[in-house]
């Protein structure tokens, strides 16, 4: 099964940009970064050419004697079957964080040989940056990150006339009542499996919920292989504490990051480098707290003030032993994780709209607490997340009691509709919110858009 991951267009737009500089493919473990640079060098090119330097360690050599890209590209036409042509060829650097020298390589590639298309992936390549501190070729690479599927790219591949429907949405209306259910029945199988490109084949390949468990348990032991592996010895045991801690830091009501949580009489001093290490990996997103909803929302984060989410919500469902068939049935009661799944699975949808920049949360000493806030354009945009149809609370109230916002954003597994600056919106959706809210925009009294959707806005 091949599933169209929405970075393919970004990387269309790339091959022919004018200027275009190589790319360096960042993200977790697994996603699937070698599997899309692949795909896009057989669908878009006469020829590619992979060359990996951690299977082939004689590769470093090219790299070590020279930095002209002619030579680099003689030499590297001895390793591959494939003619190196320009602008016909797309060359692939996999595993460069095993040779320092390809990295920085890039920077010659886009100043004296631009008419060759390059793409650099690595495993850990944000680890081995800090850790080995390697430079990167700061402005002379687009970096893009990828991140697990999001909901929208797993229904695209589940149930494609139900996603066409969506997709092609042009008004913020009441779904019909079928499409709907096909959007809860799809979410709770996204959830169950998460992301990671291979669980998701498992599952939509029907091979049985014990090869999903399979396929995210190897993933699990394959990220603890990596903490012995890439860590320093100091931080190795803080690392696998902390990453076992994420089920119970988000089981608590109050899902804000305590250290006590890890270990009993932990300090933040003491653990600080293993969180960075696990961020760098891609593992967990990191979303601090604001009191204030302030422009810009990052000059306002308190940063003593966090929550940790897990990159996938099928890995976290996972790690917490959490079983699939709990996840599937929309009657189970599981408490405060029900809510926390919510969160991460809406965060995995958002994420990748965000142009780079994590949302916040925003909470009122102890009496109201958001979900997340965006900041959208020009707006900064409170976002309340609900785990089934049950939206009772005041934090949202609250909020905009406070601050007035031009738009508010409520997900929940309830009906599609825009009022009076709400707009309450299915969690599946939330893939598409960007689209919405300019929706919602062209419905403002004296919009100029007429009621069509204006050009598209990043977070």
């Amino acid at each position: 099964m091949e599933i169209k991951r929405d970075i393919s267009d970004i990387l269309e737009q790339w091959k022919d940009s004018a200027g275009r500089k190589p790319i360096l493919l960042t993200g977790a473990r697994q996603t699937g970064k070698t599997w899309v640079m692949e795909t896009f060098g057989r669908q878009c090119f006469e020829h590619y050419a992979k060359f990996d330097f951690d299977r082939q360690p004689e590769l470093k050599s090219v790299f070590q004697v020279t930095k002209s890209p002619d030579r680099i590209l003689k030499e590297l036409a001895l390793y591959c079957e494939e003619p190196i042509l320009p602008n016909k060829t797309l060359l692939i650097f996999d595993e460069i964080q095993e040779c320092e020298e390809a990295l920085n390589s890039l920077k010659y590639f886009y100043e004296e040989a631009p008419e060759y298309p390059i793409m650099a992936a690595g495993s850990l390549l944000g680890v081995a940056v800090k850790e080995r501190k390697m430079t990167v070729p700061v402005g002379k690479v687009k970096i893009l990150k990828l991140f697990p599927l999001s909901f929208k790219e797993f229904l695209r591949a589940s149930d494609a006339n139900t996603f066409k429907y969506v997709d092609s949405l042009s008004e913020i209306r009441n779904l019909p009542e079928i499409i709907l259910n096909k959007l809860r029945s799809e979410y709770r199988r996204y959830q169950v499996s998460g992301g990671m490109p291979e669980a998701v084949v498992a599952l939509l390949g029907n091979r049985g919920i014990g090869a999903v468990e399979s396929t995210l348990q190897d993933i699990l032991d394959l990220y603890e292989m990596d903490f012995a592996k890439y860590a320093e010895a100091r931080d190795i045991p803080r690392i696998h504490a902390l990453w076992h801690s994420l089920p119970s830091q988000l089981s608590k009501e109050n899902r804000k990051f305590i250290y006590k949580v890890v270990r009993s009489g932990a300090r933040s001093k003491d653990y600080e480098d293993a969180l960075m290490w696990l961020e760098k990996a891609g593992l967990i997103y990191r979303i601090y707290n604001i009191s204030k909803p302030g422009m810009p929302v990052s000059a306002y984060q308190e940063t003593n003030a966090f929550k940790v989410y897990a990159c996938d919500c099928g890995l976290l469902r996972r790690l917490a032993r959490l079983p699939a068939t709990v996840v599937a049935d929309p009657t189970s009661n599981y408490t405060e994780f029900k809510g926390a799944m919510a969160e991460n699975a809406v965060l995995q949808s958002i994420l990748p709209l965000s142009d780079g920049q994590n949302p916040c949360y925003w909470t009122s000493g102890a009496t109201a607490e958001v979900e997340f806030v965006l900041q959208w354009g020009e707006e900064v945009i409170p976002v309340e997340v609900k785990a089934e149809n049950n939206i009772n609370g005041n934090s949202l109230s609250e909020y905009n009691k406070k601050y007035s916002p031009e738009y508010r954003v409520r997900f929940s597994m309830l009906n599609l509709q825009f009022n009076q600056g709400l707009l309450s919106c299915p969690a599946p959706l939330a893939g598409w919110l960007d689209k919405l809210l300019r929706m919602a925009e062209s419905r403002k009294p004296g919009s100029l858009h007429g009621g069509k959707i204006p050009g598209p806005v990043s977070f």
